[in-house]
C-alpha cells in the first residue's frame, strides 16, 4: 500500500491540470458505466489506482461486461466518452486492451473482459498481479470485484 504522504508526493509530480484531467476522465467513464446494465464491473488499476501517477502515466481501467463484442467490435462507446483515437488493440488472454489517446495526449487503456476475469476459485495469476499492483473500485453493483479484491 502507498502511504498517504507518499501518495501526496507522487501526485505533486503531476501538474494541477494533469490531475484534473485524470480525475475528470475517470469520473466520466465511471458515470457512463453506471448507466449500463451490461457493465458489471469497473476497476481502476495501475499507477493511478495507487496514487503514483507520473506525468507520462496512463489511465488503466478494467471493464467487465456481459457483452464484450459491443466494446471490441465498435468504438462508438469510446467516441461517446471522448477517449480519442484508438492507438492499440491487443489481446491479453481474458482481457483485450483497447488503448486510446485523448486530444491532450493522455492515454487511456481500457481492458475489456467478461465477469469470469474476476473469478476467485482460484484467482488467475495474471489477474492477481494486476490487482495487487494497485486497484480501486469504480463500479461494482454485484460485488464481483469486491470479492476479487478480498481474495487477493
Amino acid at each position: 500500500m502507498v502511504r498517504d504522504n507518499q501518495a501526496a508526493s507522487f501526485r505533486a509530480a503531476l501538474s494541477p491540470e494533469q490531475i484534473a484531467e485524470i480525475d475528470e476522465v475517470i469520473g466520466r467513464i465511471t458515470r457512463w458505466a453506471r448507466g449500463r446494465e451490461d457493465i458489471v464491473g469497473l476497476l481502476l488499476v495501475g499507477s493511478c489506482a495507487r496514487n503514483a501517477a507520473r506525468p507520462d502515466s496512463d489511465i488503466d481501467i478494467v471493464l467487465l461486461t456481459t457483452d464484450e463484442p459491443r466494446y471490441l467490435l465498435d468504438d462508438a462507446w469510446a467516441m461517446e466518452l471522448g477517449l480519442g483515437e484508438l492507438i492499440r488493440a491487443q489481446s491479453w488472454g481474458a482481457i483485450t486492451e483497447r488503448r486510446y489517446s485523448t486530444a491532450s495526449g493522455l492515454e487511456v487503456e481500457m481492458g475489456i473482459g467478461s465477469p469470469t476475469w474476476a473469478k476467485t476459485d482460484p484467482v488467475d495469476p495474471g489477474t492477481h498481479r494486476v490487482v495487487t499492483d494497485g486497484a480501486r473500485l469504480l463500479h461494482d453493483p454485484a460485488g464481483i470485484l469486491a470479492g476479487l479484491l478480498a481474495a487477493c
